[in-house]
């Protein structure tokens, strides 16, 4: 399949031509289909490895053919084509494996950046299967040829022990006839006094003529008959010996050997003889040091890939991890993959992994882990079986690339559509609210009902408040804007900021306890956006108490202490709590634990306007017994953008 062949499918002729033109001159091989249905009739016969389709199409849309795509051909990737009202289609493609999706108008360098990724996608593809490929091929050879040595290896263990046999060998090998002289072994006999006085010819022809050397004579680290060799153990104990050993060639060379002596009794019993039948290691030593030439090398590749790599077993567990993964996450070999990396106390959803494990093909996903040192990255992660010499899959190996940058730009592209989509209710709701209110004042100014007036205002004051945090939230999110800070009395700031929350949680009945001294000095902030952050935190304080335990008394206790050059605002309650996965993932962009109570942007609003103030935030909680956010200010502020 030619990776630069391209599929384009658009139901308007125009842009079939004119984008044609334009992918064509991209280097592109480029056919062409003006519907869903006429695509999937010419795909078999094309076989495209990238597929561009508008979503809205008659007959059969971009959606479903994207689906069909993936059922019957998940190895194509697809890139849709939206306008700017169809984003909430385009966000569904993402989750049915789009490779991406671009809008219309659309801008030829935005394309080309598109497709650029794909390709990169469509090569780590290929690259990992022809890394396994061949890994699984030289694994499988060089494990035949040790099992056939090793084959040989045993045979030469069942001449050990048979010490009547050998007598008659003996004299075999003495006329120079018989079997021990045919056998690929080095075969020679010894005399009590520890005296070759037999050798076959392979033993000749490799050591020379050795008869009437000493036993020790042919090895190559023994000296003299007090280091004792096999021979004279065998002697010694009157059993037979089996030991490496190193051989002495006629040119001084080293041979590796595994010998096997067995002693030879004359008629009374004693040991008049031993037989030593010497196995010539050198080809096996060979294959070891190319395995292990060749496992070095794939160690290196392995801990030097530019991208995060893991072995698993069947149960989740870790059976090995390359040097980046072990560098960035608490990795434990056999710990379960869900706890070490992703600090889940269950297996993910659609695991590529156990994927791998049940069809044997690759697969891919899209998820989130939280490195040793608390970073967040997003990741691209691929799932490939590694088989046995029976084809038998008995591990899969997972490798992690990190996209945080590509998503991180492609989020400041998409994110404003996903904003406003998850707050138009809340606006709705809000309006409808304002009307009310707005009837409540008229109705009150008419009948001169002063209390009705009152009550009125405090609904049209709360609405506004709660109008003017989501506005400005959007703002915060969909402009960069830098702080402008004022220098302030601390203690007043702070005092000030939490009594905004404390109506809110006395209506949720929760305790507020407020311990901000009145002198604390000044500090540097923008008042504005501070307040809004802070606010976020008691806000969310309170909500966390609304899931009520009956005879429970539920409180938040603000608290704020000088630390000299700082200033530090603890933030505690006692309501529902998180645990470790909603704790790493609480400043996350859209991430909410409140479900559609909860737009996501508050708390990451908040962590980004504290640290372009140049503080710190920590978070200590657990589920069911409450958090507490730990806020550190510098009193002169460090401005980061």
């Amino acid at each position: 399949m030619s990776n630069k062949k391209l599929l384009l499918v658009d139901d308007e002729e125009g842009i079939r031509r004119f984008l044609g033109l334009t992918l064509m001159d991209l280097g592109y091989e480029v056919e062409t289909a003006e519907n869903g249905k006429a695509a999937l009739e010419v795909i078999d016969q094309l076989n495209p490895a990238i597929i561009l389709t508008d979503i809205k199409m008659p007959r059969m849309d971009g959606i479903e053919l994207l689906k069909a795509v993936k059922a019957d051909h998940p190895h194509i990737e697809v890139i849709m084509l939206t306008g700017h009202g169809d984003l909430d289609l385009a966000i569904e493609s993402l989750k049915s494996e789009a490779a991406d999706f671009i809008t219309k108008p659309i801008d030829n360098q935005v394309l080309e950046i598109s497709l650029g990724r794909v390709m990169e996608k469509i090569q780590l593809k290929a690259q990992l299967r022809e890394y396994t490929e061949n890994l699984e091929r030289l694994v499988e050879e060089k494990t035949q040829r040790i099992i056939e040595l090793e084959r040989q290896n045993a045979a030469c263990q069942v001449v050990e022990g048979l010490s009547e046999a050998l007598s008659s060998a003996a004299n075999e090998v003495e006329t120079g006839s018989g079997l021990f002289n045919e056998l690929p072994c080095l075969v020679s006999i010894h005399n009590r006094y520890l005296e070759i006085v037999a050798a076959n010819e392979l033993l000749k022809e490799r050591l020379g003529d050795v008869v009437g050397y000493n036993s020790f004579d042919i090895y190559s680290d023994r000296e003299s008959a007090g280091n004792a060799c096999p021979v004279q153990r065998t002697f010694k104990t009157g059993k037979g010996q089996r030991s490496k050993e190193t051989f002495v060639s006629k040119d001084g060379t080293e041979i590796p050997v595994t010998v096997y002596t067995a002693p030879i009794p004359n008629k009374d019993g004693d040991i008049e003889l031993v037989l030593d039948i010497s196995v010539d290691m050198t080809e096996l030593k060979r294959l070891n040091d190319e395995l292990l030439e060749t496992q070095y090398k794939f160690q290196r590749l392995f801990d030097e890939a530019p991208c995060y790599i893991s072995v698993q077993n069947r149960d989740y567990t870790i059976a090995e991890v390359n040097k980046r993964f072990q560098e960035d996450f608490d990795t434990i070999l056999g710990a379960p993959c869900f706890n070490s990396y992703k600090h889940r106390e269950h297996p993910c959803e659609e695991c590529p992994v156990q994927r791998s494990f049940k069809d044997g093909q690759t697969h891919q996903m899209e998820t989130v882990v939280t490195t040793k040192n608390g970073e967040q990255k997003n990741m691209l992660v691929w799932s490939a079986p590694i088989r046995n010499a029976y084809g038998e899959i008995k591990q899969v190996m997972e490798l992690s690339t990190d996209i945080t940058e590509i998503r991180r730009l492609q989020d400041h592209l998409t994110s404003l559509g996903f904003m406003l989509g998850s707050m138009s209710h809340g606006v709705k709701g809000m309006l409808t609210a304002l009307d009310g209110g707005i009837y409540r004042l008229e109705s009150g100014l008419r009948k001169n009902d002063q209390e009705r007036v009152g009550e009125a205002a405090v609904v049209l004051k709360n609405i506004v408040g709660k109008v003017k945090k989501m506005v400005l939230d959007i703002l915060y999110y969909a402009k960069s804007r830098e702080i402008e800070v004022e220098q302030i009395p601390a203690g007043p700031f702070l005092r000030d900021t939490a009594s905004l929350v404390a109506s809110k949680a006395a209506a949720a009945n929760v305790k507020f306890n407020l311990d901000i001294p009145e002198e604390m000095g000044s500090i540097e902030v923008d008042s504005s956006s501070m307040s809004a952050a802070i606010v976020n935190f008691l806000e969310n304080g309170v909500d966390a108490c609304e899931r009520k335990i009956p005879g429970h008394e539920y409180f938040i206790n603000v608290s704020a202490r000088d630390l000299g050059d700082s200033i530090e605002l603890t933030i505690t309650d006692n309501g529902a709590g998180m645990d470790r996965e909603t704790r790493e993932k609480i400043f996350t962009l859209f991430f909410s634990s409140k479900g559609k109570r909860g737009t996501g942007i508050g708390l990451f609003i908040s962590n980004q306007t504290i640290e372009q103030h140049g503080g710190r935030i920590s978070v200590d909680s657990e589920q069911g017994q409450g958090t507490t956010f730990t806020i550190t200010l510098p009193r002169k502020a460090e401005l980061k953008k």
